[in-house]
């Protein structure tokens, strides 16, 4: 996932079609996706709900490739979900979203 800007006050990953913005300033987190010709709504949530940030892998049965995401979770219970291209990838983001939020690690 290439960081778009990564600030004292900002933090921006795109994965895919999917673009991650963490914002100090105004104090959201904002997830907007493109969904083939269209951007979809904005989502938008607190920083300060955000629990934490973890690194979820899994086997696809029939090709047996794996699958990484990185984890953004909520208070709330809900997540998002970014994309990666392998499990380096998506530790390198979760490891750089938990310090723009002073998170602790999740290993």
């Amino acid at each position: 996932m290439p960081m778009l800007e990564n600030t004292q006050t900002r933090l921006s990953i795109k994965a895919g079609s999917t673009t991650l913005r963490l914002d100090k300033t105004s104090g959201n987190a904002t997830l907007q996706r493109k969904m083939m010709l269209w951007q979809k709504k904005p989502i938008e949530k607190p920083l300060s709900k955000v629990a934490s940030v973890s690194v979820e892998a899994n086997v696809d049965r029939a090709s047996g490739v794996e699958i990484c995401h990185t984890m953004v979770i909520f208070q709330t219970g809900d997540a998002w979900a970014l994309s990666a291209s392998d499990k380096n990838e998506a530790q390198d983001n979760a490891n750089a979203i938990r310090n723009f939020l002073h998170l602790p690690s999740g290993d």
